[in-house]
């Protein structure tokens, strides 16, 4: 036994000795690569942790605790109602406008909560792929044949990858349907609209804390106006929060006031000290997200509300090192796009463009093979995409891209696999491809 621990050692180190060893350190490709891992994990970290998934995990929090076991499977068991449970599903996105790495702890949350797997399946396609911003956004800068193209294929591609998901694992399904209908449930502490009281006040600080500026030339305009007093928006959502803290969660109000001008205190002060209000929202968020923590951790006057916090934490011990992981791998083969900028992964950005040109079925697959595993931030994959038309990529591919990169991503990837298995990841993944190909090709001949 010691001797197999010795060899292993010994083979881990030959391993690391060899990597550094032939590290191609004097190649441009290389290193750029490496700076635009370093970069893309940044900007990932400055723009999407803190605003996307720290609330995501609370959310995800919410669903595993407070959401009872008899409306998940009420609207997304095995035993509900088809019609009813994929409907609910598959305008999800409408709702929650978040990216693929966000809807992973909500998709969790669900999923061990009892859901079926095709109704699962069809939130967490859906969650990303229908989001409201993105698909208005991709009307207007990409063109509104593109808008409804994605928004059609979207809403039908979530339902029909559900139910050849749950055809294809039929089986386990129909197991779950007899435990289902054996399971005893406890009686609900809440209501079900003390809960939805509860989870709609943190969905609108996630959706309202990220919500982009339409055009960057835009002055006015519903969409515009929203954006501009956005913060204002999220800060009414928030004492929205608290007064559900303190009157459905029994937190004592005292707590609450406290966690509320602490957050307070922090925005005018970063303000000042910062002067940038983007950066200062971070910090606010971050300051507001520790307050209630400790409050709910901390509480006695009810088990839930302290399961609530461990809860969210546990989505986020999951989560964050398989996203770690994978956005700097993505960011090392594909290279880091954002706000105006580019910098080249291992993979060369002439390779994507010549080889998704045109409408051929090698472009079309190519597409969805790249968006499928590129990292798509929320509303980023429009200027990507216009970028990627400018220098002669057809429709038909980019319709591809948009039906893929949104719901998947190497990051959501990992994660998916932990939650569901190896093999439902990549029957999932490839059938995610497979129709966002088969789209992109009927597209790019109309």
């Amino acid at each position: 036994m010691e001797l197999k621990q010795e060899l292993k050692f010994l083979l881990w180190v030959i391993v690391i000795f060899g990597a550094a060893f032939f590290l191609p350190v004097e190649s441009t490709t290389f290193t750029t690569a490496i700076a635009a891992a370093l970069d893309l994990a940044k900007w990932y970290a400055r723009e999407h942790v803190v605003l996307c998934l720290l609330p995501a995990f609370f959310i995800a929090g919410v669903i595993s605790i407070f959401v009872s076991q008899a409306a998940v499977l009420r609207y997304f068991g095995a035993n509900a109602r088809k019609l009813l449970a994929y409907s609910v599903a598959s305008v999800s996105g409408a709702i929650l406008a978040i990216c693929s790495c966000t809807i992973l702890p909500l998709f969790s949350s669900i999923h061990k909560r009892g859901a079926g797997l095709g109704p699962a399946i069809t939130f967490l396609y859906s969650g990303p792929a229908i989001n409201i911003l993105a698909i208005i956004l991709t009307a207007r800068v990409l063109g509104f044949e593109m808008g409804v193209a994605r928004t059609i294929g979207a809403i039908s591609f979530s339902v029909i990858i559900g139910l050849i998901m749950s055809l294809i694992y039929r089986k386990e399904e129909k197991e779950k349907k007899k435990e289902q209908m054996n399971i005893q449930l406890p009686p609900e502490k809440r209501s079900m609209w003390q809960t939805a009281f509860h989870l709609l006040s943190l969905v609108f600080i996630l959706v309202f804390a990220n919500w982009g500026k339409p055009d960057s030339d835009a002055t006015s305009g519903t969409w515009f106006y929203i954006w501009a007093y956005k913060w204002y928006i999220t800060g009414f959502f928030s004492l929205w929060l608290g007064y559900s803290l303190i009157r459905f969660l029994k937190i004592k109000w005292q707590w609450v006031i406290l966690a509320i001008l602490a957050t307070v205190a922090s925005a005018w002060i970063s303000i000042r000290l910062i002067g940038d209000t983007a950066q200062a929202a971070i910090v606010t968020m971050i300051i507001g997200i520790a307050s209630l923590s400790v409050i709910t951790l901390f509480d006695k006057t009810d088990n839930d509300n302290r399961e609530w916090a461990l809860a969210s934490w546990g989505f986020a011990k999951q989560i964050l090192p398989l996203l770690a992981i994978g956005v700097v791998t993505a960011g090392f083969l594909l290279g880091s796009t954002h706000d105006g900028k580019t910098i080249a992964g291992v993979i060369p950005n002439e390779w994507i463009q010549w080889l998704v040109g045109g409408n051929s079925i090698l472009s079309n697959f190519f597409a969805s093979i790249v968006g499928a595993f590129m990292y798509f931030a929320t509303l980023t994959e429009v200027p990507i995409l216009q970028g990627l038309i400018a220098s002669g990529m057809g429709k038909g591919p980019a319709l591809a891209l948009l039906l893929s990169g949104p719901s998947l991503s190497l990051p959501s990837m990992l994660v998916i696999r932990d939650v569901m298995g190896t093999q439902k990841t990549l029957v999932y993944s490839s059938l995610t491809i497979v129709l966002s190909t088969v789209a992109g090709l009927i597209f790019g001949m109309i």
